[in-house]
């Protein structure tokens, strides 16, 4: 009798970063289905699928209106995420075994997440993601000596309004100031072309509820510290620099040490791409950790 393996393969699903979509993930997402892996990307609640763009924000850019035109996405959230992520879980939890992977702002996710449904992820995997654990807040991480090299306030100096007026961080990706687009192509994406970085600005959403990131995204010992959990460092990352990667692994490791991070490294900036063979082979190594014996 052939063996069923259909419940054995591990589902991977894909949680974006901060003014992003799922969108930031397909390549990955079409790589690893094509190597013969089952994988999803999510939209989080009013990105991708669903994102409403200000309507200043479209050519032609009125830069005065933008930075007081009321945003769709001011009242999202991180409970709003964490549920649709759950829901995209629970389904794939149903099939077989759940890795969960997130980029950047997605950590804040990924770790609520764990500590939410541990019993459903068999894996978590942080890409170059904000992993908290000693400190609140990926906000808190920000004034840390290890996030010193960080580039981020490049990526603020495109901010448009008053995030406290507005409920969001504004960023104007269109910009069409030189020195603002070679700040944004320096800090996510150095080694990219600018053709490259031109077109990944055309994929990024300028509105990000600023409550996120203030948000509480600690992951606790007995529930997300209990999931088998790995690291990709992104070695040229400009945003998250390597070093506060490391203290998100040295903080973790302290917190579980008997279950320690399994740490991987690929020279990528912060933005990947994510279908780089490097990191789909080090998912797809995963992969193949975490699926389910069969039986016929």
């Amino acid at each position: 009798m052939a063996t069923d393996t259909s419940s054995s393969r591990p589902t991977i699903i894909f949680v974006h970063g901060t003014n992003s979509s799922a969108l930031l993930g397909a390549g990955l997402i079409t790589e690893l289905t094509l190597r013969g892996h089952r994988a999803v990307a999510i939209d989080l609640p009013g990105h991708g699928a669903e994102v409403v763009y200000p309507k200043a924000y479209r050519s032609p850019q009125d830069l005065e209106a933008l930075a007081t035109e009321p945003s769709a996405v001011a009242g999202i959230t991180v409970d709003d995420y964490v549920a649709r992520t759950i829901g995209v879980v629970r389904r794939a939890a149903a099939m077989g075994p759940v890795i969960l992977v997130g980029a950047s702002q997605g950590g804040v996710t990924l770790s609520r997440v764990g500590n939410a449904v541990p019993e459903l992820i068999d894996r978590i995997v942080y890409t170059a993601a904000y992993c908290c654990v000693d400190l609140r807040s990926l906000t808190d991480y920000l004034g840390t000596e290890e996030n010193s090299d960080s580039l981020l306030s490049k990526i603020t100096d495109a901010a448009v309004g008053d995030p406290r007026q507005l409920g969001v961080a504004r960023i104007n990706w269109l910009t069409s100031d030189p020195t603002l687009f070679a700040g944004i192509k320096d800090c996510l994406a150095a080694t990219f072309t600018d053709a490259e970085a031109r077109r990944l600005v055309t994929l990024l959403e300028p509105d990000e509820p600023a409550s996120i990131p203030l948000s509480d995204a600690r992951g606790r010992a007995d529930t997300w510290g209990r999931i088998p959990r790995s690291y990709v460092r992104f070695n040229l990352d400009r945003l998250i620099p390597p070093a506060l990667q490391d203290r998100f692994i040295r903080e973790a490791d302290a917190l579980t040490p008997d279950n320690p991070t399994d740490v991987h490294t690929v020279d990528l900036p912060h933005v990947g791409p994510f279908e780089h063979p490097d990191l789909v082979d080090i998912l797809e190594h995963l992969a193949e950790r975490t699926a389910a014996p069969t039986g016929c």
